[in-house]
């Protein structure tokens, strides 16, 4: 699995008001929305696209046009929905299935609550959004998921994520799909944080993404 940090001065700036506790819930869904476009811009470098021939008002031109099955998008409930408009402003024509997935803030462990993604997802490009890449097994359960539908290039968005995150990742899917897998997959975030404290999050963080976003249930 490849990780790709986006060194760029205006991810820096918008994760940095992201991060201040100061920060209230109207501007961090603005700046979430923001800072997703700008990473969705380097997570589709790889978007598939076939060549075609389009009529400009002087003559024909070559150019290129996003392939079918279109590219599914996942937000990984509830959260992940907070990323949803700034991927889509970048990915208008793509699909949307959604996955509920809950952490159990005792065992650590995801639990599936929803599930409104196709059965078959033979050849399909997903994007993954999830905010938070802390203790990896709710990311690692959602890739299993997709792959083990037929997904075979599959990128995670994330907001932030912690070392111990993305080893944990690796060794659930290592466990799970095994070496026979051929799916591409990817995470691209703004920013690799130093680690995880005792109870799971991510230090220095920007603490509950889901909590900031929408307030507290």
């Amino acid at each position: 699995m490849d990780t790709l940090v986006v060194d760029h001065p205006l991810v820096a700036h918008k994760l940095t008001t992201l991060r201040d506790t100061h920060t209230d819930s109207p501007t961090f869904r603005k700046l979430t929305d923001e800072l997703v476009t700008l990473l969705a811009y380097e997570a589709t470098r790889d978007v598939r696209v076939a060549e075609v021939t389009v009529q400009t008002p002087l003559v024909p031109a070559t150019g290129f046009q996003l392939t079918r099955p279109r590219p599914l998008v996942v937000p990984i409930l509830r959260a992940g929905l907070g990323m949803l408009d700034g991927m889509t402003r970048m990915l208008p024509t793509a699909e949307i299935g959604f996955l509920g997935m809950a952490r159990d803030e005792q065992t650590l462990q995801p639990a599936t609550y929803a599930d409104r993604l196709p059965q078959d997802l033979s050849g399909r490009q997903c994007y993954v959004l999830d905010p938070m890449l802390a203790t990896g097994g709710t990311l690692a359960a959602a890739l299993t998921l997709l792959v083990e539908r037929g997904a075979d290039h599959i990128t995670a968005i994330c907001l932030l994520a912690a070392p111990e995150g993305v080893s944990s990742v690796e060794e659930k899917l290592a466990r799970s799909l095994g070496e026979e897998h051929t799916a591409t997959l990817r995470v691209v975030t703004a920013a690799m944080d130093e680690r995880l404290d005792e109870n799971g999050f991510i230090v220095p963080g920007l603490g509950d993404a889901g909590d900031r976003l929408y307030g507290c249930l």
